[in-house]
């Protein structure tokens, strides 16, 4: 079994990943380049792109590891595979994503805005699901998996929704 996978202080990667949110934050708040506000809005959107890619792939590969028997060679392909995608692609995406996010609501002085206060609701949804999948990896990871394949179907559907609604709050601006 990789021993990656298993940190000995599971809520130490969530410090960490809010500390580095925190002070890439800092950063831009103090450096404040709003000449580049346009570029750092396609790096947003390109975070975001990435973090949905990678959230409504990983449920689907929990759909494929439910199939495999634990401690098999199929299903340690999968656990590397969930963790990779985890922190090479989903973590990063995430954390620059809000950064990103939260600095050009800021620096537009959007944050007033009610469509956007909306849309914060959903990407804090996401993040949670983002946290749910988080806890779903380290379960594979030890061969304590508690859902169905079924689970994992449905639950894939969540990213989706949250996804639609956010474009719609942002692109209409209903509100």
């Amino acid at each position: 079994m990789d021993q990656k996978v298993q940190p000995s202080k599971p809520w130490l990667g969530a410090v960490i990943a809010l500390a580095i949110t925190a002070v890439l934050l800092a950063v831009l708040v103090l450096w404040r380049p709003s000449a580049l506000y346009l570029w750092l809005k396609a790096l947003h959107v390109i975070a975001v792109i990435a973090w949905m890619a990678g959230m409504l792939y990983l449920p689907r590969l929990f759909v494929y590891h439910c199939e495999a028997e634990p401690g098999s060679k199929q299903s340690e392909t999968f656990k590397v595979m969930e963790r990779r995608l985890l922190t090479a692609i989903i973590n990063p995406a995430m954390v620059a994503t809000w950064v990103l996010g939260v600095w050009l609501a800021w620096d537009a002085g959007l944050y007033h805005a009610r469509w956007l206060q909306a849309k914060f609701v959903l990407v804090i949804a996401m993040s949670a699901i983002h946290g749910m999948f988080v806890r779903y990896v380290r379960d594979f990871a030890l061969d304590r998996n508690q859902h169905t394949q079924r689970f994992y179907r449905i639950i894939n559907e969540v990213p989706t929704l949250l996804m639609i609604g956010t474009v719609i709050l942002v692109v209409v601006k209903p509100f």
